[in-house]
């Protein structure tokens, strides 16, 4: 079964070689890695700031990925989604699927967001397919948007209100709960 767990205090570690990994960094806008100690306070952040939060990705209780939400603070009730899977074993299993799935519960249900959006790079086929069948919409297009590895890149921006979700969110989970990823 996949689900989303609190972060620990051991996960930083983890969270660090995912990051450093060439896999998960090609489709980060962020993926500067610093070092271990900017890393480090990335995570604490991460782990304390009221204006963020963070779930560890599970899968048959295994840490997979990381799903984060930032922007919490702000009065429109609205947040930053970001996502990856970091576990080899674990991509193209669904795992990315099930998490769109039981973030998104969790943003518009106990965070209470009228709106999720994101930003992903153009050709990263499979993240925008992920999240297209978790309903979340195109609104945008930004070009030379982020520089990875001194290079400029498209990034795609899309958005999902809490009205949208609540319309699909029955079906969205029983296919996943069919599918045996997702606890009923």
């Amino acid at each position: 079964m996949i689900e989303l767990r609190d972060l620990s205090p051991d996960d930083e570690a983890q969270l660090y070689a995912w990051r450093a990994e060439s896999e998960v960094a090609r489709w980060m806008s962020d993926a500067d890695v610093s070092g271990r100690e900017a890393h480090r306070a990335w995570f604490e952040q991460l782990c304390s700031d009221p204006d963020l939060k963070g779930w560890m990705i599970t899968r048959g209780g295994r840490p997979s990925g990381l799903l984060t939400l930032t922007g919490l603070a702000g009065h429109h009730r609205r947040a930053a989604w970001n996502w990856f899977v970091g576990d080899a074993d674990a991509r193209g299993r669904g795992v990315g699927r099930a998490a769109q799935v039981l973030g998104l519960d969790r943003a518009f249900g106990e965070l209470g967001l009228h709106k999720v959006y994101a930003e992903v790079m153009a050709d990263n086929d499979a993240a925008l397919k992920t999240m297209a069948g978790a309903g979340f919409r195109r609104e945008g297009y930004l070009r030379g948007h982020v520089l990875s590895n001194g290079r400029p890149r498209d990034v795609v921006q899309l958005g999902i209100l809490r009205d949208e979700w609540l319309e699909i969110a029955p079906a969205a989970r029983q296919r996943l709960v069919e599918a045996g990823l997702i606890a009923r």
